[in-house]
């Protein structure tokens, strides 16, 4: 690879070659030398300039792959045709059906092993996705009356963190059939919080998913 290319396609050309890896070969069986094989010539140290691990190229990876889903979050936070109940149950079927999921869930590592990355989920879980995205669709939900609580920031960390890491396969390992009966117990939660948001279409993608962490191990 040239070496007068700017930082940015450096980066595009060092991201491009991860993903097509991670997919055809997994993360974990994945390496740096791998990835070094795929650059023409770009060199080791070429590579940690930008990151400084595998596992920072794997967040590059899948912050590239979801920058379009936030820009769908954002234009659902932004409808004017929909009250906060149905934001929410509008925001679930649309993270959950997006394509690029099938690649977050091929690409992705066993996070046991990967603390660094859970936590990453974790922080950006309660510091962007819960109060940029859900608290704004509560609050919303209060005002017209579709959703009743009086703790709407800690009602959005609850529902965030339920389904981002607990329903998460891989976090915790789950079956197909761990994963039905988690989503039964968190559609029970929600319900009991008058939110019926969550549906058997829901389940079925989520069961989906489970199936192609588990194929790609």
């Amino acid at each position: 690879m040239a070496r007068n290319k700017h930082p940015e396609e450096t980066v595009h050309f060092i991201l491009d070659a991860a993903f097509r890896l991670f997919i055809e070969k997994g993360y974990e069986r994945t390496s740096i030398q791998d990835i070094i094989d795929q650059l023409g010539g770009l060199s080791k140290g070429a590579i940690y300039h930008h990151f400084k691990s595998k596992e920072d190229i794997l967040a590059a990876v899948t912050e590239r792959m979801t920058d379009e889903s936030n820009r769908t979050l954002t234009a659902i936070c932004s409808r004017t045709d929909l009250n906060g109940k149905e934001k929410l149950k509008t925001i679930f079927k649309a993270s959950i059906n997006r394509p690029v999921q099938n690649d977050i869930f091929t690409v992705a590592p066993n996070f046991h092993n990967n603390p660094k990355l859970l936590f990453s989920l974790l922080h950006d879980t309660i510091e962007n996705v819960a109060p940029n995205y859900i608290v704004p669709i509560i609050k919303q939900g209060i005002s017209d009356g579709s959703i009743e609580t009086d703790y709407p920031e800690q009602l959005a960390e609850l529902i965030i963190l339920t389904a981002n890491v607990w329903l998460n396969p891989m976090i915790f390992d789950n079956s197909e059939e761990e994963s039905c009966r988690k989503f039964m117990v968190f559609n029970q939660m929600l319900q009991g919080f008058g939110l019926d948001i969550v549906d058997d279409e829901i389940l079925s993608r989520l069961k989906e998913l489970t199936s192609i962490y588990r194929n790609n191990k």
